[in-house]
């Protein structure tokens, strides 16, 4: 698969034969024009044809190949990642559907920026804006010798998709003494703003400063503050509550899915046509520009973002855990007595269990209405551990591959790398330990503990039968939730008969 690109140019095909020394003679080549080459936009399988192979030299044929070859318009070649894209279309045109609304933007102004370069001994900055959404890049005028620069430049776009990204950059100009590019020389970055259009209410004006934040291999440092008003406008609330319950990618993506390679290799093609193209635009965008706005680079191990990702993880068990032991543990005594009350009628009546349940949702979201953000959210340092990351951790963030390092800093890193990847393997090993021991309660790799969980199973096989199921519910629920002066700190007889089951652990080297 390749990135094609209209105006749509040919396809050349070689055919060569190699060599003892690892040469390469070319036999003949065959060009394909794409415009004669038929879209796909479905999963139908594409008609094979026979190419005929020319000789470069002597334009004499060579030879017939049969390919099949077809412009895939069912799929979107992604800028960025999904989570962050701003178009999700189709590459044909014929499936796109009708826009539910537009976006619009202005950028008023800039405050406190922080100094980018000097000029006649004057720490100063040359700053402007870029903007990008869907396939639309647009760029503001430069505001020279400013540290408070004010645009009042206001723009457009179509929605097709509600949950897409609209993404502000802030940048300064450092070519204004040549006028155009100069090779070299690249425009400094000053900060991005990212805003989710699903976080924004229909027809609302959104206005409001959002700071401007760099981060680098020394740290995150605040650049200033970027002044912006944002509005939805949604042309039909229908269709675009309908949005919600389509696929986010186009229906190809998932009949003939691509693998993680393939989307890698077609977004990096992607990106690089976009470089080129923009920066023959008028004005003429630097690479360096595009790759901020499009977030190109070393997307290699990081272990701050490694503890991002486990403090997101534990934030959603502990939310969990601790309302549970909080129920458990009577903290707030009416809340538990009520949850007991709830639990016996539930029992009695278990009709009333899924109606409770959503019942239960809807009231809990209502009476988080009152807390609902009155603007799109910013951008967080604590959750993004910026503001605690090591120097040596960011710079190996930042770091590019193969490595720059010297072998004394990579050997440290590596050892510390090892550190990280025992502590998961250790935790991957206890889980497999737990599967384990379950495994061995019917295995009889332990005799004794196998016939105490056959007479366990036994007994309690006729105890569920005599017992009714709701008084074997309500004891279970009342044991979870007595009061803690029942409970005990020493493990359960259950957790300690787990406990002591034989595991593989013993038959490993």
């Amino acid at each position: 698969m390749f990135v094609a690109v209209e105006p749509f140019d040919v396809l050349i095909l070689s055919v060569a034969d190699k060599g003892a020394s690892d040469k390469y003679e070319v036999l003949g080549r065959c060009v394909v024009p794409l415009s004669d080459v038929e879209m796909r936009l479905d999963e139908k399988p594409v008609r094979c044809l026979w190419y005929e192979f020319v000789k470069q030299e002597k334009i004499r044929s060579v030879g017939n190949i049969l390919m099949s070859i077809s412009l895939e318009g069912g799929y979107h070649v992604l800028d960025k990642s999904t989570c962050d894209s701003s178009d999700l279309r189709t590459t044909a045109k014929q499936l796109w559907k009708s826009s539910v609304g537009v976006l619009e933007l202005g950028i008023l102004n800039a405050q406190a920026l922080k100094p980018m370069k000097r000029r006649d001994g004057q720490a100063t900055t040359d700053a402007y804006c870029v903007a990008k959404y869907g396939v639309k890049w647009v760029t503001t005028r430069t505001i020279t010798d400013s540290l408070s620069p004010t645009w009042n430049e206001h723009y457009t776009w179509e929605v097709f998709d509600p949950c897409t990204v609209l993404t502000i950059g802030v940048f300064d100009d450092s070519n204004l003494q040549g006028g155009d590019k100069v090779e070299g020389v690249k425009d400094s970055r000053i900060g991005k703003v990212r805003i989710r259009l699903s976080t924004l209410q229909t027809d609302r004006v959104y206005a409001r400063s959002y700071q401007l934040m760099l981060f680098h291999n020394t740290g995150v440092r605040k650049t200033g503050e970027i002044y912006l008003t944002v509005r939805f406008i949604c042309s039909s609330s229908l269709n675009t509550t309908y949005m919600y319950s389509q696929p986010l990618l186009p229906k190809m993506h998932y009949l003939q899915n691509l693998s993680i390679a393939d989307e890698s290799y077609l977004r990096h093609h992607a990106q690089q046509i976009i470089i080129m193209r923009l920066k023959c635009a008028d004005p003429p965008m630097g690479k360096e520009v595009v790759e901020y706005m499009l977030e190109i680079g070393p997307s290699m191990w990081s272990i701050r973002k490694s503890r991002v990702n486990f403090f997101r993880l534990m934030a959603i068990l502990e939310a969990v855990a601790k309302r549970f032991d909080h129920i458990c543990n009577w903290r707030n005594p009416i809340i538990t007595f009520l949850i007991h009350i709830l639990f016996i009628i539930l029992v009695l009546n278990p009709k009333l269990i899924l109606p409770t349940f959503f019942l239960s949702l809807s009231l809990i979201s209502i009476w988080n209405y009152r807390k609902k953000p009155m603007h799109p959210p910013l951008t967080d340092i604590c959750l993004s551990c910026a503001d605690t990351a090591l120097p040596d951790e960011l710079s190996e963030e930042f770091d590019g591959f193969p490595t720059s390092f010297s072998p004394d800093i990579v050997s440290m890193r590596y050892d510390r790398l090892r550190m990280i990847a025992a502590t998961i393997q250790t935790v991957v090993g206890d889980w497999a330990t737990q599967g384990e021991r379950l495994l061995s309660l019917r295995s009889w790799r332990d005799p004794r503990a196998t016939a105490v969980f056959l007479i366990f199973c036994l007994v309690s096989s006729i105890l569920f039968i005599v017992t009714p199921f709701r008084v074997v519910t309500l004891l279970t629920g009342f044991y979870t939730l007595r009061h803690p002066w029942f409970r005990f700190k020493l493990p359960s007889m259950t957790l300690n008969f787990f406990r002591r089951l034989p595991t593989s652990t013993d038959c490993m080297l």
